[in-house]
């Protein structure tokens, strides 16, 4: 799908909580200023979240509760070992299982291998300005 500015990419983000249910977990891969946060912004006003949503590059995780479901949004950007970002990780999954949440990962490829069920979206530059999206629905990627 291909998307012209950051408008679209937060309207997709806010129409595709519709996809959601509690304990869904997203991974977002793309580059640097591809549009992860502006979509998971999207996701936010579609969730009716109260706070500015911002990235978490350096808090590694934020969460917002304030919404029709809980959200954490996660970004493994600065995380340096698999093992860090393993436990970072684990320590988000126990919220989001209490909290019957959202958990949103930006630079997951640390523990991509380690997740099962969740959704997988790419998002590349296009070459006429605007992003490509690639979204990939919740199956099982170990294979």
């Amino acid at each position: 799908m291909f998307l012209k500015n950051t408008s679209e990419t937060i309207s997709f983000g806010k129409d595709f909580v519709s996809n959601l249910k509690p304990k869904s977990i997203i991974i977002l891969k793309g580059p640097i200023g591809a549009g992860k946060t502006s979509f998971v912004q999207g996701i936010g006003q579609g969730l009716f979240i109260k706070e500015s949503i911002t990235s978490p590059t350096f808090a590694l995780s934020h969460h917002y509760e304030s919404g029709s479901m809980y959200l954490i949004h996660m970004d493994l950007y600065r995380v340096e070992s698999s093992l860090s970002a393993k436990e970072l990780f684990i320590e988000e999954e126990e919220e989001l299982e209490t909290n019957n949440g959202i958990l949103i990962i930006e630079w997951p490829e640390l523990i991509e291998p380690i997740l099962e069920i969740y959704w997988k979206i790419e998002i590349n530059y296009a070459s006429k300005n605007g992003r490509n999206f690639n979204v990939y629905e919740p199956k099982s990627f170990k294979n």
